[in-house]
């Protein structure tokens, strides 16, 4: 008489069934905090039914998990990385900005404001008293304070621009990085996939990998089906400024260069084609480093060094020369005054610490040379504070004249387009705070589409620890049930072989 062991095995097939059940939802709540990470669930199905001979039926046969599905919506997915690039952009400049906003750090009792008030102040005091050689110590000391104004914001703007610079090289050097990693994954998906399994955690950790990548530079994202001899495969493609980054297998890298600035631009290395994002970090960084708010440009550190520099240029001339920005002469200016010693065509403010002789050799052409960079007291001041101009020719020795002329500069409205030297700084601490703003408040626009993105995504993919428990106390009861089948199965064959005496007779 033959045995059945059906029932033995369906039960079997239960444990099996249970099992891989809790082994899945063990792994999505060990991954619960795992970046990328999406949920996976276990396509479970009735496995193949027996047909009874007789014609009564066909007799269920158990249980199977066929396969185990990644749970993620990749319209989400293309959906983040369209918005992600724009965020890493606006982000970088709102962070950028805020760096010059701290280095004008206006108002404050070191800012421009400040450092003007302690000079015109001692001009102040030098007009109660010409000859008093204390005092114009002291007007030559804040005269360097003044210069050394304008170089520390020109030599701070320069830093910012600099680190830009270095931050591009970095950031291509990730996109490569990403670039190599997508493509290795790519490999090892194509072969976990040949025999028709898909590599949910390989998969999980290249999505990873784009949103990474697509906040650095803009890119565009497919995976096509390609029919290669007769088989259908996948193929994981990722562009960038219209060239393949990677095209499944294969990556293609980015490099830098110095242009004729000494700068980096970016250049595909094979081709050497240029590479210009047209968003992401390294789009926001470029901007910041080379934008002259000219021509649609964005106004970006050469824009501020500039006016710096158109700011240096004119207070120098009007102060040596009284001539206004204009080209209006309105005052005698240091140059026309006369020094405690008789000295006369001494010019207050030149460049590189030059004498007014060395200063003047171009004519006034020499102002075009002053930058916020250069500009300094001259060489005749410096040596022999006896040289400042307090007094106009023709008057009794050690007149004030020169000097009351002087003190009006600080509040003339003519000398700039935007009027006082007040006026023209506080023109240009506005707009960079508006500039400022902008990008903070697009930068946070951006943000809150991302997160929005991230928690539709999150609320597809995301493992709930609640739901995870409640599969985790359902899996195991069932795998009791099972273990508690083959009990009763064991029991029965036990009775049906043993007991009864059937078996090996």
């Amino acid at each position: 008489m033959k045995t059945s062991f059906f029932g033995l095995e369906v039960a079997v097939r239960g444990l099996y069934t249970s099992r891989r059940q809790l082994d899945i939802t063990g792994h999505n709540i060990t991954n619960v905090n795992t970046p990328g990470y999406s949920r996976q669930v276990g396509i479970q199905q009735a496995s193949t039914p027996l047909s009874i001979p007789t014609g009564a039926g066909m007799l269920g046969t158990g249980s199977d998990v066929i396969g185990i599905s990644r749970i993620r919506d990749e319209f989400l997915d293309f959906k983040f990385w369209s918005e992600n690039d724009d965020y890493g952009e606006w982000e970088t400049k709102a962070t950028l900005m805020a760096e010059l906003e701290a280095i004008f750090d206006e108002p404050s009792d070191s800012g421009m404001n400040k450092v003007f008030d302690d000079f015109y102040s001692a001009l102040q005091e030098l007009s109660k008293d010409p000859s008093n050689e204390s005092i114009r110590a002291l007007v030559k000391q804040t005269g360097i304070a003044v210069a050394r104004y304008f170089n520390s914001i020109a030599n701070n703007l320069n830093k910012v621009r600099s680190d830009c610079n270095n931050a591009i090289k970095i950031k291509v050097e990730e996109v490569n990085s990403y670039a190599r990693q997508i493509r290795d994954l790519n490999e090892q998906i194509y072969k976990a996939e040949l025999n028709g399994n898909v590599a949910n955690d390989l998969r999980d950790e290249r999505t990873e990998l784009v949103n990474k990548l697509s906040k650095i530079i803009d890119i565009e994202v497919t995976e096509v089906i390609v029919n290669n001899q007769g088989k259908e495969e996948k193929r994981f493609q990722v562009v960038a400024g219209g060239s393949f980054l990677v095209n499944h297998f294969d990556s293609y890298e980015l490099e830098v260069y110095q242009n004729e600035e000494g700068m980096y631009d970016i250049r595909w290395t094979s081709s050497k084609n240029q590479f210009i994002p047209k968003s992401g970090e390294i789009k926001g960084y470029l901007d910041v480093r080379d934008g002259t708010g000219s021509k649609g440009e964005y106004t970006g550190v050469p824009y501020y060094i500039n006016k710096m520099n158109e700011f240096a240029r004119t207070f120098a001339k009007a102060f040596n020369e009284g001539i206004m920005k204009d080209g209006t002469k309105l005052y005698t200016g240091h140059a026309g005054g006369v020094g405690l010693d008789g000295t006369e065509g001494i010019r207050f403010f030149t460049y590189d610490g030059k004498s007014s002789e060395e200063f003047m050799a171009d004519g006034y052409d020499a102002y075009d040379k002053i930058t916020a960079f250069n500009i300094s007291i001259s060489a005749d001041i410096n040596d022999d504070p006896r040289k400042i101009a307090a007094a106009l020719p023709n008057g009794e020795a050690g007149n004030n004249e020169n000097i009351r002329e002087l003190l009006n500069t600080r509040r003339d409205n003519r000398m700039f387009a935007e009027g006082a030297p007040e006026d023209f700084m506080k023109a240009l601490v506005a707009a960079l705070g508006i500039d400022s703003q902008y990008a903070k408040k697009l930068s946070s626009n951006q943000n809150t589409i991302i997160n929005q993105i991230e928690n539709r995504r999150l609320s597809v993919s995301g493992v709930s620890i609640d739901e995870e428990v409640a599969n985790l106390v359902k899996f195991q009861h069932s795998y009791n049930a099972a273990a508690k089948m083959v009990s009763v199965m064991d029991e029965i064959y036990e009775i049906t072989i043993h007991r009864l005496g059937v078996g090996g007779r």
